[in-house]
């Protein structure tokens, strides 16, 4: 019974913290919405933390560039979450990261709950 009780608070306890975190993304959301003046997506998102983590004020990127800000918004977020870690800047300022050895891989479902817990936390910590 003691084992049952127990998963059964933890599951409650996820549930909560799920919840939490989904108020606190809508909040996210809402926030970049009145700036922008539309709901961004999730790449949308990483893509402007990559922006702001290469700190070049730029407007204009090539598609190639783009890309690179996500991959760079994706990496500096796993960071946070100990699946990435900075190497250094490359001569063009741009960041580069290593994957952490000895994490476990996961579906595509927990990579983007990861992402929008650590956007939050991004967010959070500016």
């Amino acid at each position: 019974i003691l084992s049952i009780w127990k998963k059964i608070n933890l599951n409650l306890k996820n549930s909560m913290e799920n919840q939490f975190d989904e108020i606190k993304w809508e909040n996210v959301l809402n926030i970049l919405e009145k700036r922008f003046g539309k709901k961004p997506d999730l790449q949308s998102i990483i893509f402007l933390i990559g922006h702001r983590e290469l700190g070049q004020l730029r407007e204009k990127f090539s598609k190639e560039e783009k890309q690179d800000l996500i991959h760079v918004g994706v990496c500096v977020l796993m960071s946070q979450a100990g699946y990435y870690e900075y190497v250094s800047d490359d001569a063009q300022g741009w960041p580069h990261f290593e994957p952490v050895r000895g994490k476990e891989k996961m579906d595509g479902e927990a990579q983007e709950n990861i992402l929008k817990r650590e956007i939050i936390n991004y967010f959070e910590n500016m």
